[in-house]
């Protein structure tokens, strides 16, 4: 089971993976730790990205393609990945999709987490004057602006990837603004449309 869980900051991405993760022995990949632990190990890969990032330049598409390639093939990833932070661009969605096809394990779901920005900009404000109250210290990051600002780059960034598979027929949407037991049954519900979709296809049904 390959699946790409698509979403802005706040919509619940990083919970729903965690949760799928350990339903489905599935391994949530998250491009920016693969990255750190090749240069930290000192691999031809990661000596190849340390020079882009180095040179103040974006690691190219191919490098990270091609560290995915070698992850997925270890063990842990032999019953399925969860996405995590790729793709990002139209670009890396086709690099993606042609990898993941000559391995014969192409995506399973592409699932958009959907958020009311008013309503997320309520929660963290709420969320924030809980924890004052309570005396938890306040991450910096964590404020109003600093979420509009992330919510923009990722309407700017990343949201174009969303037509790309709307058109393949891959994006489902579920409302990332319900409770967390309800986003979860909506993509369970997902998933096994997906795997039940796979299995007519193996076996010539339609």
């Amino acid at each position: 089971m390959m699946i790409v869980l698509i979403g802005p900051p706040g919509a619940g991405k990083g919970t729903q993976g965690k949760r799928l993760a350990e339903k489905h022995g599935l391994k949530q990949l998250s491009t920016g730790d693969m990255l750190r632990a090749e240069v930290a190990a000192g691999t031809d890969l990661g000596k190849k990205a340390q020079s882009f990032i180095d040179s103040g330049n974006l690691v190219p598409d191919d490098v990270i393609v091609d560290m995915i390639s070698g992850r997925i093939a270890q063990d842990d990833c032999r019953s399925g990945v969860i996405f995590d932070g790729f793709p990002r661009t139209v670009d890396q969605a086709k690099a993606l999709d042609k990898m993941l096809t000559e391995k014969k394990r192409p995506l399973s779901a592409v699932i958009e987490l959907t958020v009311d920005i008013k309503e997320l900009v309520n929660r963290l404000q709420t969320r924030v004057a809980q924890m004052k109250a309570a005396g938890q210290p306040i991450r910096t990051d964590d404020n109003e602006q600093t979420l509009i600002n992330r919510l923009k780059v990722y309407r700017e960034q990343t949201a174009p990837i969303l037509p790309y598979y709307k058109d393949r027929g891959m994006l489902k949407a579920v409302d990332g603004m319900a409770s967390i037991g309800e986003v979860s049954v909506a993509i369970d519900a997902i998933l096994v449309d997906s795997d039940l979709k796979s299995q007519c296809q193996v076996s010539g049904k339609r």
